[in-house]
């Protein structure tokens, strides 16, 4: 059978919820049991610093199958002041259709948007061993560590023009909305029919190891 052609297009406010909905198939159980991702996705676009602009969806056969959201972050320098720069998460494929490039094409596609609007670079958290596919590296090449200072392999970055990093040693720091209430997280999750959560499994488990990649700045 002939693959189905993917539509890239802009996301819009009825998409909303089945956004949500495909976020929560896509991390349900893969970082840890259940999922925050889904209420991420919800409270985002509420926020100061969403970039409704890069809000991207994969569509196929009328159904949204990909979604990649972008908030704007900053780099606190080292020399002083800050540096903007753009963040996405979340990032969702549905599960049906992942490991068919859709991921890559919202990062591609996304990342283009904003180098022809001037943007400096992008940071994300995330599996080093994924991303480095897309053109991300350490984010510690440049200097860059977390907001707690620290070096982890997950922060990863990518200059979306040359040299845009060279003078940005310091920490990464994204907006408050990441810093999610766990109790309004799991009353949202209510709204959702009930799934069996996880404990324990080969991505949680990866994502610990890449969590325990980590050493001080200084």
């Amino acid at each position: 059978m002939q693959p189905q052609p993917i539509l890239y297009r802009r996301e819009t406010p009825a998409d909303y919820r089945e956004v949500e909905n495909l976020t929560r198939e896509a991390f349900w159980n893969r970082y840890a049991p259940g999922c925050d991702e889904h209420y991420l996705a919800h409270i985002l676009r509420d926020c100061a610093a969403f970039v409704p602009e890069l809000a991207l969806v994969a569509v196929s056969q009328g159904r949204i199958v990909g979604s990649i959201l972008y908030t704007r972050a900053r780099i606190l320098l080292d020399a002083g002041g800050a540096l903007g720069v753009l963040t996405f998460g979340p990032l969702s494929v549905l599960p049906s259709h992942q490991r068919q490039g859709i991921g890559g094409q919202l990062i591609a596609r996304t990342a283009a948007m904003a180098r022809e609007a001037g943007e400096a670079a992008i940071l994300i958290y995330g599996d080093p061993a994924y991303y480095a596919r897309h053109g991300f590296v350490a984010a510690e090449r440049y200097g860059i560590g977390t907001r707690d200072d620290l070096y982890r392999a997950s922060l990863q970055a990518a200059e979306l023009r040359l040299g845009a990093l060279a003078n940005a040693a310091g920490r990464f720091a994204e907006d408050g909305v990441f810093d999610l209430d766990p109790a309004e997280s799991a009353a949202f999750d209510r709204l959702f029919p009930p799934r069996l959560k996880e404990e324990d499994n080969e991505f949680q488990r990866r994502f610990r190891d890449v969590l325990a990649m980590a050493r001080p700045r200084r």
